[in-house]
């Protein structure tokens, strides 16, 4: 399997945020679990360019998929994905008794949870309108959070200094210098005074430096978007990196992709 910095890579990318949530030594760091495991690895990534944190793959199920066949154990035979069901998308309201049995994995609530379904039994508008609804409530915390405090350098940034040249800029002292930023400080000190779901994460610093209604659009655009995508015919969609510009050209291709999909198309989110 493909190494960088000691981690093992796959084609699908490192299934946890390469973010440090704290500071730690590069001993620590190199045997953090990030790899998205599959069946078959590609070659190494090029030195000096982070994996991307894939964490939720949507997949485009070929028609000639069955039903039986969207299982997690299942999923790698015929997928080449080794992850497991999980429920991102919303039915749409008032589903008929018999659209249910074309649903995957719908579980009780309003909206209705499932892990895929027909493209026009997925409601993809409300999925993304909510989601920038809650993008906006916290860009509101995380504003009043770092007010006074100068921007940011990203993660990122760190990471890729330390991979072109890991001699001479080890690790713990990449972790040290992005910790060491007023504004990573506030926004730590937040997490750890207010811990919960809903929190303003450091990992999307970035993000959240780009304005509010960039910030919305990123994250309506990755509620349907997931961090990467599988299409019908195996081709797959996936940031470069996790750099905001990587990130938009992802979701830019896949967007486009979704609206090109037939409504009867089935898609599906797996966690991997």
């Amino acid at each position: 399997m493909p190494t960088v910095n000691g981690t093992p890579l796959t084609r699908h990318g490192s299934r946890v945020p390469a973010i440090p949530t704290r500071p730690a030594s590069a001993a620590t760091q190199a045997a953090a679990p990030r790899p998205a495991r599959t069946r078959a690895t590609t070659t190494a990534r090029p030195t000096g360019t982070p994996a991307p944190t894939i964490a939720t793959m949507i997949i485009c199920l070929p028609d000639a998929l069955p039903a039986q066949a969207l299982t997690s154990h299942q999923l790698d035979t015929h997928l080449n994905v080794t992850g497991t069901l999980t429920p991102v998308f919303w039915a749409v309201a008032q589903l008929r008794v018999w659209q249910r049995q074309q649903m995957i994995g719908l579980r009780k609530g309003r909206p209705g949870p499932c892990a895929g379904g027909p493209v026009r039994l997925l409601d993809l508008h409300g999925m993304r309108h909510a989601a920038a609804v809650g993008a906006g409530i916290r860009y509101q915390i995380w504003q009043q959070v770092v007010h006074g405090t100068r921007a940011a350098t990203p993660w990122p940034l760190f990471e890729t200094r330390h991979l072109t040249d890991p001699d001479r800029y080890p690790l713990d002292t990449a972790i040290a210098e992005f910790h060491a930023q007023p504004r990573v400080h506030a926004m730590r000190l937040h997490a750890a005074a207010a811990p919960g779901p809903g929190q303003p994460s450091v990992g999307e610093l970035e993000m959240y430096q780009a304005g509010q209604m960039a910030y919305q659009h990123y994250r309506a655009a990755s509620a349907v978007a997931g961090d990467a995508m599988l299409t019908a015919d195996g081709r797959k969609l996936a940031p470069a990196s996790d750099a905001l510009a990587h990130r938009i050209t992802y979701l830019e291709q896949a967007l486009a992709h979704l609206d090109t999909l037939d409504p009867d198309q089935r898609l599906l989110a797996v966690a991997l």
